[in-house]
């Protein structure tokens, strides 16, 4: 889909903010999001819980950007709708994920979606190592730690949603000014998510409890990390944002381990190992930012 941007870019409070760092505290926010969510599974069930934080992200969201929508054409508009269909099929995999695997895990397998945002930018045979060292890491995780299958397969496809996020959003990013593309595609991600939370968590969704803890993990996992990644894909190619993202396991893994207690084996430790070393050699071969049609 080709999409032009027709709206004056507004200048952000992230203007001064390197785009890498930003990438590094979108990271440590969604992880620690993600961890506390899963305590939230035994009461709402994986759809309940990302229900209720893509609700809290899209009304949050369009408080602080009110969009408006009749401002926008309808190319863009679809442009947000598949933004907003990735976001909410790729949460839903990813919490499904998690309801199976640990954290640390799910995150690593799930890292096959910027990998192949890697691969799609490969100019050279060292670019093509790392990419392999990663690739080597995931497999160990998915077939040789005996993770549950159901856990894999659901990181599995989240990876690839992931992959559909990176390049969507640097379109959205392109296209929409500040927040506003981020805010619809918020908004549009709640509606398929409806009969999935409805049926998993129930009334539950309504208790005061659940519902502030749900709120917590909407700024953690939503608001903030893709408010900032918004603005750091204006600025990097989407092969050196995936490059960035892949630091997501050890995060993740000091997320489990702090928050959930949750522990890793020799071979998850190694497996892991190898997928941030590959991106670490990326992202140090990548050479700047390169605007992507």
């Amino acid at each position: 889909m080709q999409v032009e941007a027709t709206h004056t870019q507004q200048p952000s409070v992230f203007d001064r903010v390197p785009a890498p760092a930003l990438v590094i505290t979108g990271i440590a926010s969604v992880q620690i999001g993600a961890a506390f969510a899963v305590k939230l599974f035994d009461d709402l069930g994986p759809s309940g819980t990302v229900l209720l934080r893509v609700a809290f992200a899209a009304l949050i969201l369009l408080a602080i950007w009110r969009p408006k929508w009749r401002a926008y054409s309808g190319s863009e508009l679809r442009l947000a709708a598949i933004f907003g269909l990735t976001l909410a099929f790729m949460n839903l995999s990813f919490y499904e994920a998690l309801n199976h695997i640990h954290l640390g895990v799910a995150v690593t397998i799930e890292f096959i979606g910027p990998l192949a945002v890697v691969l799609a930018g490969t100019r050279t045979k060292l670019d093509l190592l790392w990419a392999v060292f990663a690739a080597t890491g995931v497999a160990l995780l998915g077939g040789v730690s005996g993770a549950n299958a159901t856990g894999v397969f659901f990181a599995a496809l989240a990876g690839v949603l992931w992959a559909t996020y990176i390049l969507v959003n640097a379109r959205a990013g392109r296209v929409f000014p500040g927040g506003d593309g981020l805010a619809i595609a918020m908004t549009i991600a709640v509606i398929p998510l409806i009969p999935f939370g409805i049926s998993d968590a129930g009334s539950n969704l309504l208790e005061p409890r659940l519902l502030a803890v749900g709120l917590a993990v909407a700024v953690l996992s939503s608001v903030i990390p893709y408010s900032v990644e918004v603005e750091a894909l204006r600025r990097l190619k989407p092969s050196v944002f995936g490059v960035l993202m892949s630091l997501e396991p050890a995060m993740a893994a000091l997320a489990g381990f702090i928050v959930l207690s949750q522990d890793l084996s020799a071979l998850d430790v190694v497996a892991m190992g190898l997928v941030i070393t590959a991106s670490i050699g990326a992202t140090r071969r990548s050479s700047g930012p390169e605007p992507v049609d």
